[in-house]
């Protein structure tokens, strides 16, 4: 979470169900070998227009609150805009995206030389066993996108 962010009040794009629209291109990739290459793109259109949504609100949110000038609240706006399209676009769309892209292709090539399951079932099996790893990705790499922009972009920024 950006130290930008007050708590106080319930998040719709970090607190809610709405959350999941980010995670819409994993879903793609899980699907990548049933459905139209498409498919997947649109998948990719929804998480980046979560993200889109997600930066835009962060800036609106921070326009609001009282700065000491016009050039102070320029600053913080875009900061908090900015911080919000790059951690979600690392923590929500690209990481996870390429993760679940991965680990369904080589699941695919493992079962390939290791089962006789017909190509369908086979396509249905790397899609199940892709969309069940989607829990236990979201929370390690939000960890690592947090802890890096801690250490990379949020130093330049925050100072």
């Amino acid at each position: 979470m950006s130290p930008i962010e007050n708590k106080s009040e319930k998040d719709i794009f970090r607190d809610t169900p709405v959350r999941f629209l980010g995670y819409a291109n994993e879903v793609g990739e899980a699907f990548r070998s049933l459905v139209k290459p498409v498919v997947v793109k649109f998948s990719y259109v929804v998480a980046f227009g979560y993200v889109a949504a997600d930066s835009v609100d962060k800036g609106l949110k921070e326009s609001r609150k009282t700065h000491a000038n016009d050039t102070e609240k320029t600053k913080k706006v875009a900061i908090a805009a900015v911080d919000t399209v790059l951690w979600q676009t690392f923590a929500s769309v690209l990481i996870p995206g390429f993760t679940i892209n991965r680990f369904c292709y080589f699941t695919n090539i493992i079962l390939q030389k290791s089962t006789k399951l017909p190509t369908t079932m086979r396509k249905w099996t790397v899609t199940a066993l892709g969309l069940a790893t989607i829990p236990f990705i979201v929370h390690p790499i939000d960890s690592f996108v947090e802890e890096a922009m801690n250490k990379t972009a949020r130093k330049v920024y925050n100072q």
